[in-house]
This record gives structure tokens, C-alpha cells and sequence, in this order.
């Protein structure tokens, strides 16, 4: 997995908040918004698609060869002519929203982190009847569950993209640093049992912080022990509760772990400037600034204990998955989705074509790794590396977002990456604990101000305190004044009651 997946998760808190804040109430199509198929096509005729999604880097050279070479197979199998439209990351939100005020054509797109946001708004069709008439290749990709966490009022408006659909907490450390000291870590269950760990990396080197938090991150912003229903704003510790939404601001789990990091810090196990720090964890790694960061662990992002991850690193880094059982929640699911938009034309062709995504090896190559024999060779069997000739920098197409392209479970591996990757992941997600508000999406329509408001104390307060850079005695109580006067027991309240709702509707 790529660092743009790493930063996309470690600003999901922030980000979900004010996509929530900015959610059209007067768009919300309650799952009855349907789009018709294009009148003016005739039987037998080419139908175009623009099919747009993010790209994290600047736009590669070849992807127009890749657009006519994902056409050909199209036109070859379901008459189909697609238009690839990718858009700047940074640019994606507000570009995404333009074209659909102003009624530009657009077909297909996935959510990234903002799933419930594009329903609300009225940007995705409900997709049940497509995808028994047209989605065979999708519903034999995906678990039933997982599919169905997707519905939002009854209705299924986006399909999951295959990856890890779980996570547990866990830790990446230098390996080098581990062998140097002959750090044991084999006791490490959770994240109480790290202070043993980061003291001797403190002792042994001083210039290095031993834990360090991601670009605009938190400490805490990949350790978690609740479900987040969507937004952190109500969540349900132990991702069960017997489904009471509660504050996890408020409780002393929480305060606790602060009181924890506050300790370390003053120790000097975390990075001084933690909570302004604007550096990628693996470039402070890299830079010999930092020791360790805490992660959501899984297959398909890092390699277990077993095996040093090398492949993004300078430096050999070891990953360590805590104790807990992987969980699987409606967020880890639905955090990349594709939809069929409400300004397409042709739903029933674009679902033939998202069809395709989740079913054809051919298309799932070319979108995640480029052309044979330009962009990639193969190795032996499914391992694949640059042609000879060709590197990370020069290639014309190397977009590292598989995780982003329908089921990148069919497409090939590339060198150096465990061979039984996509079985591993697989294996992963089938021994996940599922919430139990897996399939909840909340709705913040109702409360929107209030989450904006509440947005705004959590920009103030949450680094420091999670950084341990502030004493939790004399600031938590502030940040939950705050909070308070914000309208949390408001948005808390409104999730309470939809999630009562959603439980009866599901016995």
C-alpha cells in the first residue's frame, strides 16, 4: 500500500467532519433517486462513459494509452467507450461538486472517505436493480456482509473496492534499531506495553524520537478501540456497547491514554514538535528523526511480525500486530466505494463497466499497473516489475492506488510484495470481528451546524492532547466544555436515535 493511503487515514477524523459539515440536506434523495437511461442512444450504438477518480501525483504521461486500451476491451465486451478523467486530489471535492451543479456529463466516480456525504447530496444512484441485472462479477467478488454495510436507508449506493475490509492496532519499528539493542518485543499486546520498548530506543539513541505521529496526525489517530459510526462524534466502545453511543472524549479510557502520552512525552519518547509536525512518519523514519509509529496493521499494508516491510522504506521496518482480532466496521468498508452517478445517462451501461472492474483481469491491469510490456513485465506467474529501461520516475504511468480500482485481488503483484498478498488479505477479512453497528451510516443531516461547530474545538484541542503535548489535567476539561457548548450531546442524541432505528430494522 502506498503512503497516500497512510495520509488518507490519518486525516479521516478532520476530513469526515467537514465533508459532514458541508452536506446539502436539499439534495438528499432518501435512496429514491433513480437516473434514466440515455434516450437518445440507439440499439447496437457506442455508449460513451466518463469515468473520473483522485490521483495523488502529477498526471501520468501515458494515460491516454491507458484510456484506449481499457476502450478497446470495453467496446470489445460490452460496447462501451470510456472517458478516464483523473483529478487532482486536492482538487477532486470542489471539481467532483462543479460537475455536478452544472450538470456535466459523468458516469462513474468513487468516494473516497465520503460516501455517506455523496448520498446525502445526491450524487449516487441506488444500485440494487443494476446490480442484479448487470453486477454477476461484483456480487461473486464481494462477501454478502460486506456488501450489504453498504446500504444507506434500505438501499445499496456504491459497491466496496477489494482490500483489507478490517484492521487491527499495531506498531512499525526500525528493524535495525530492534537488532542493534536486542529489543524484545515479543510482549507487546497493546499500547500500554510500548513504554518498555521506547525507553531503550531513548537510552540507545537520543537524537532519534521513538514514537512519532503522521503528517497533521495524532498518536491516537490509529489506535482504536470503538466503532467511529462515520465521524468520531458518538462511537461505540469495544465496537459493541450493547449499541449506547457514547462520548469517547469524555470517557476515561480516553482520559487515560492522555494522561499515558503526556508521561511519555515529558520522557521524551515522542516527537517534540509532534503536534505541529508536518513530515510524513516515513520520511522522519527515513531521516533517522524517528524510531516508530502506530498503524492500522493488516496484510495488504504492511507485513506482519513475520517479515520486515522493505518495499517502502529506506530502512527495514518491522510491524507488529497487537493482540485484539481484526474488526471489520461499516468506515473500513465503505471508505473507497464506486458509484453510478445521478448525472449518467447509461446507469445500466456503467454498471456493466464497473462490472468489468471487479471481473476482468485485463481492465484491473491496466488501471492499477499500466501496459504490458511498457509499464510492467511479468516476472513469473503473477510477479511483475519495470521493464528494463524503465523505473519508478520515468515510467508513464505508476498512479500506486490498486487499493482504489474495484478488485485489485485479480490483478498481478508486484515485485518484492508477498506473492500471497490478495490470499492473505482474504484470509484477513474472514477472521475479522464484525461490529455491531456494522451496516450503520449515520446521516448528520440533522445536526450539520453542530458538527461544523464541533469540527472547530477538535482543530483546537485534539493534536495537543493527543500528542501528549499539553497536560490532559488542565486542557482535557476545557476541550470538553467546549465540545459541550459545541452541541455534542446533540449530534449524539441524533446518532443514538438512527442507530436505534437502524437496530430494529435489522433483528
Amino acid at each position: 500500500m502506498p503512503k497516500n493511503r497512510s495520509l488518507l487515514n490519518a486525516l479521516l477524523i478532520i476530513a469526515m467532519l467537514l465533508l459532514s459539515a458541508c452536506n446539502n440536506s436539499s439534495n438528499n434523495n432518501n435512496g429514491e433517486t433513480t437516473a434514466e437511461s440515455d434516450p437518445s442512444a440507439k440499439p447496437g450504438e457506442l455508449t460513451e462513459l466518463t469515468v473520473a477518480f483522485p490521483i495523488f501525483a502529477a498526471l501520468p504521461k501515458d494515460m491516454s494509452l491507458i484510456e484506449e486500451a481499457v476502450s478497446k476491451i470495453a467496446e470489445e465486451k460490452i460496447n462501451v467507450k470510456v472517458k478516464l478523467l483523473p483529478i487532482s486530489f486536492s482538487n477532486w471535492i470542489q471539481q467532483v461538486n462543479l460537475m455536478f451543479s452544472s450538470g456535466e456529463k459523468l458516469d462513474l466516480m468513487p468516494t473516497i472517505y465520503a460516501y455517506n456525504t455523496a448520498i446525502t447530496q445526491g450524487q449516487l444512484i441506488p444500485l440494487d436493480e443494476l446490480l442484479n441485472k448487470h453486477g454477476e462479477g461484483i456480487i461473486a467478488a464481494l462477501d454478502p456482509a460486506y456488501l450489504d454495510a453498504s446500504r444507506v436507508n434500505g438501499a445499496i449506493f456504491g459497491v466496496p473496492t477489494l482490500h483489507e475490509m478490517a484492521y487491527v492496532n499495531g506498531i512499525t519499528m526500525r528493524e535495525d534499531i530492534l537488532e542493534k539493542k536486542q529489543i524484545d518485543t515479543s510482549k507487546l499486546r497493546k499500547l500500554e506495553d510500548l513504554e518498555k520498548v521506547l525507553k531503550a530506543v531513548k537510552n540507545s539513541e537520543p537524537d532519534t524520537a521513538p514514537l512519532i505521529p503522521s503528517t497533521g496526525a495524532s498518536i491516537l489517530d490509529n489506535y482504536q478501540t470503538f466503532d467511529r459510526l462515520d465521524n468520531h462524534l458518538g462511537v461505540l466502545p469495544d465496537f459493541d456497547n450493547g449499541l449506547k453511543v457514547v462520548n469517547w472524549y469524555g470517557t476515561e479510557e480516553y482520559a487515560e491514554q492522555l494522561h499515558m502520552l503526556r508521561r511519555w512525552y515529558q520522557d521524551g519518547l515522542i516527537l517534540k514538535d509532534a503536534s505541529t509536525n508536518q513530515i510524513n512518519a516515513q520520511d522522519l523514519i527515513d531521516s533517522n528523526r524517528g524510531f516508530a509509529f502506530l498503524l492500522n496493521a493488516h496484510p495488504g499494508a504492511l507485513h506482519f511480525e513475520e517479515e520486515g516491510d522493505k518495499s517502502t522504506s529506506k530502512v527495514p521496518m518491522k510491524t507488529i500486530a497487537f493482540s485484539d482480532p481484526p474488526v471489520s466496521t461499516t468506515a473500513h468498508i465503505t471508505n473507497t466505494m464506486w458509484g453510478i452517478t445521478s448525472n449518467s445517462k447509461s446507469p445500466d451501461k456503467a454498471m456493466e463497466f464497473l462490472n468489468l472492474m471487479y471481473s476482468d483481469k485485463d481492465i484491473s491491469n491496466l488501471l492499477i499497473w499500466g501496459i504490458e510490456g511498457r509499464h510492467y513485465k511479468v516476472l513469473s506467474g503473477n510477479i511483475i516489475d519495470f521493464p528494463e529501461g524503465v523505473n519508478d520516475q520515468t515510467s508513464g504511468y505508476r498512479l500506486n492506488t490498486g487499493w482504489m480500482f474495484g478488485n485489485q485481488f485479480i490483478a498481478h503483484v508486484w515485485q518484492g510484495t508477498d506473492p500471497d498478498i490478495w490470499e492473505k488479505v482474504k484470509q484477513f477479512n474472514e477472521s475479522a470481528v464484525k461490529s455491531k453497528a456494522l451496516g450503520f451510516t449515520f446521516d448528520p443531516t440533522a445536526v450539520k451546524t453542530e458538527i461544523a461547530a464541533i469540527g472547530n474545538v477538535i482543530s483546537q484541542y485534539r493534536l495537543p492532547l493527543e500528542t501528549g503535548s499539553v497536560d490532559p489535567d488542565n486542557v482535557l476539561p476545557k476541550f470538553l466544555d467546549n465540545l459541550k457548548i459545541a452541541g455534542i450531546d446533540k449530534v449524539i442524541e441524533e446518532k443514538q436515535r438512527q442507530l436505534d432505528i437502524w437496530a430494529k430494522s435489522n433483528q
